[in-house]
């Protein structure tokens, strides 16, 4: 049996077949012997022939998905709608995963006219086939893919614009209420746009809301802090022109750490920073070379986590640079950006949610949310960072997250070695 498999897979078809025959003189029901007869009856033009080996194989071995899965293939071949669609059941009995009959099930409810729940069924579809994965497909799943994606968006419109005509005498009653949460689970459940969850990299704190850009009238000093806009921008400007060298990498990490996908900006000026706040601690040389941004900094409700927090500093992103997708160490705090030097073409998503920097607007948003920035343009884009206490926190709930942040790195800095 050895022999046969080996020559199968060198693809000596009728050296292949000769092995299997003996095999098959020995063990008539053997189901890999089967299985390749099928798949070579298939391969020669003869359906029919396959068919009788591959229902033969199916019955024999019920836990093999690939089995039912090339039925499905030589009765799709005969025009037998109902025989496919019974292999392909048979394969997703076998496997619920198996993401090739997922997509043949889909296509046989579209081709039958049942668009909407093929749609359903090609999205279940497209959650399981990893985007790595898709450049190995064959050519015939590629473009069922692509297929299954059309089917997936048509849908989301069409379910959309039927939900719509059910809401209008609701939204209409409730004119003066704010409707983006309801939105935002609308398009969820349509399949628009996915919901992100916190996911940070250090401490997760629980029960704080996943908001990922917050409502700027929950933040009084805002105005304030977009007021200073031309003042901050010009420190920024004379900081570029006289003291660039100050500027630093954003991500500076040892070799050997793990990056995911930032690691091709470690230690790449692309993305670089000046700070004014590093780790909580004041950088006094650059707070006196940009007095009023220090000052303005002084008076926002910075977030205070010895060790670790504020951050504050001017963030520069090279043209056509981007930053991918990523998450922030914690929930404690949140992030807030005010626009300086913006190109068109600047653009930054936190979620499901893209917006444009726009120079001496201010947004506020939870870093711990997968978000990423991109500078499309010829010319360089600056802001200013800095991080500011969660507002969900209490008073208690800040002092002992800040001793609990200290206790662990106390605890590690305490592992001396004794030998």
């Amino acid at each position: 049996m050895e022999s046969a498999r080996r020559a199968a897979r060198a693809g000596r078809v009728d050296e292949a077949a000769r092995a299997w025959e003996q095999v098959r003189a020995a063990a008539p029901d053997n189901t890999e012997a089967l299985f390749f007869f099928g798949q070579r009856a298939l391969a020669q033009g003869d359906p029919r022939a396959a068919v009788q080996w591959l229902s033969r194989a199916t019955q024999l071995a019920p836990k093999e998905a690939l089995i039912p899965l090339a039925l499905a293939n030589a009765q799709r071949a005969l025009g037998d709608d109902q025989g496919e669609m019974a292999a392909l059941e048979a394969a997703l009995k076998a496997d619920p995963y198996c993401y090739p009959a997922l997509l043949g099930k889909a296509a046989l409810l579209e081709k039958a006219g049942m668009k909407r729940n093929a749609a359903r069924i090609y999205a279940d579809a497209l959650k399981i086939i990893p985007v790595s994965a898709e450049d190995r497909l064959s050519p015939d799943l590629r473009n069922l893919v692509q297929r299954a994606r059309a089917a997936v968006d048509d849908n989301a419109g069409a379910l959309d614009a039927f939900i719509e005509t059910k809401l209008g005498r609701i939204r209409e009653a409730h004119r003066d209420a704010r409707f983006d949460r309801f939105n935002e689970s609308k398009d969820a459940l349509t399949g628009r746009k996915k919901i992100y969850t916190q996911q940070p990299v250090m401490l997760h704190f629980p029960r704080l809301p996943a908001i990922q850009f917050y409502d700027e009238a929950e933040f009084p000093w805002l105005p304030d802090l977009e007021a200073g806009t031309d003042v901050v921008a010009a420190e920024l400007q004379s900081v570029l022109n006289t003291r660039s060298g100050d500027f630093r990498p954003y991500l500076n990490h040892p070799d050997g750490v793990p990056l995911n996908e930032t690691a091709s900006l470690n230690r790449s000026a692309d993305w670089s920073a000046y700070f004014l706040w590093d780790d909580g601690v004041r950088v006094n040389d650059h707070c006196e070379q940009c007095p009023q941004t220090a000052a303005l900094l002084e008076r926002m409700p910075l977030a205070d986590v010895p060790g670790f927090a504020p951050a504050a500093f001017f963030s520069t992103l090279k043209p056509r640079a981007r930053i991918p997708q990523h998450t922030g160490v914690t929930n404690i705090r949140l992030i807030v950006h005010l626009g300086l030097i913006i190109p068109g073409g600047a653009k930054f998503r936190v979620g499901n949610e893209w917006r444009d920097w726009q120079r001496g607007k201010a947004w506020i948003f939870d870093d711990t949310i997968d978000h990423e920035a991109r500078n499309d343009s010829d010319e360089l884009r600056a802001i200013l960072i800095f991080d500011i206490w969660n507002p969900y926190l209490s008073t208690a709930e800040r002092e002992l997250a800040c001793a609990l942040l200290a206790a662990q790195r106390e605890y590690y800095k305490g592992d001396v070695a004794t030998a």
